[in-house]
């Protein structure tokens, strides 16, 4: 059915959808972030205009779904953009840090 294809060629599949008898609406669970804290190791470029948070990640991490990392390091920037302010400067935690925010990632998000 057109719904089952449109959920397969999702970029969303993996998000958890909660249904129950008592409420058959679809809902989504929020997913938690760990803080991310300043650290020594720490990158900081000036985003120029065309930059987002994803290609910042695939450079830095070789792995674009890490954007998320750099954002949230990045309190003073829109949340709701991938896009950060051309101009500003933006801190990229150290690779060095990702296996340790990965696990933080994990324990904030276990019972999902």
């Amino acid at each position: 059915n057109f719904f089952s294809y449109y959920v397969s060629q999702s970029r969303y599949p993996p998000t958890p959808i909660i249904t129950t008898p008592d409420q058959p609406k679809r809902r989504y669970i929020n997913v938690k972030y760990p803080e991310i804290t300043r650290d020594f190791a720490d990158i900081y470029v000036y985003a120029s205009l065309g930059d987002r948070y994803d290609l910042i990640a695939n450079s830095y991490y070789n792995d674009p779904e890490l954007w998320w990392v750099i954002l949230r390091a990045n309190p003073n920037q829109p949340a709701d953009s991938l896009y950060p302010n051309p101009g500003d400067q933006i801190r990229i935690p150290a690779p060095s840090r990702i296996p340790n925010i990965l696990a933080q990632y994990d324990s904030l998000n276990q019972n999902i």
